[in-house]
């Protein structure tokens, strides 16, 4: 049996048992389209491939999701699952104002460098101008929990004093966002403009600093 028949015989196996198993089929899928849309795009993305990569095949893809577009509306809100869950177990009310908006500026920077795919996503959702984005009330809903609690982090640092008055919590978490995403969405460019690399951990531990320096002095009183 030569290379080919193995990697055939090999599928079928994986398709046999993904089909007796509709939960760990449903998943294999997401983690492939993720890997598929992330690397590839919205345009460039293939449902075979996509298929090929979860050991299924694509009658099964498409009984559980649709068309590729509903395939990447799934992947789009697990995404936005995956940081909005990860955001609640902070639990920033919890803390000092000024430790609470440090601590999610520290998250945010940190899930980003270990989930690049999130960054991919938002980049070909971007270029589609929030087309998917839009049609998931999910993630509306999902959304509306991060920015209740930044506002009653800042209400509390306005009170006592620590905050200025006009601190807005979409601003805040923009701030946060942005330095993180810039930085690590350009990496190369800039690295090799400047000539530093910006994969070093070095520099990634001093950004990190900065992005707490910076958020916090942006809305110190």
């Amino acid at each position: 049996m030569d290379g080919g028949e193995k990697k055939t015989v090999k599928r079928r196996s994986q398709e046999r048992v993904l089909q007796r198993d509709p939960e760990r089929t449903r998943a294999a899928i997401l983690e492939a389209a993720t890997r598929e849309f992330a690397e590839n795009g919205m345009g460039g993305a293939r449902v075979d491939a996509i298929a090929e990569r979860a050991g299924t095949n694509k009658r099964m893809l498409y009984h559980y999701f649709g068309d590729k577009e509903q395939v990447y509306l799934h992947v789009l809100e697990e995404a936005y699952v995956g940081i909005r869950t990860a955001e609640r177990e902070l639990h920033i009310g919890d803390r000092s104002p000024e430790e609470g908006i440090a601590e999610l500026a520290l998250f945010t920077w940190r899930y980003f460098l270990k989930h690049p795919e999130f960054l991919s996503l938002l980049g070909t959702e971007n270029l589609h101008r929030a087309r998917w984005l839009r049609q998931s009330v999910r993630l509306k809903e999902l959304h509306s929990h991060l920015i209740v609690e930044l506002t009653e982090v800042l209400d509390r640092g306005k009170k006592a004093g620590v905050f200025i008055a006009v601190a807005d919590p979409l601003n805040v978490y923009l701030t946060i966002a942005s330095l993180g995403y810039f930085y690590i969405s350009n990496q190369y460019t800039l690295s090799t403009i400047f000539g530093r690399d910006l994969q070093e951990k070095d520099n990634l531990d001093a950004w990190e600093r900065h992005i707490v320096h910076v958020t916090l002095a942006s809305i110190k009183a």
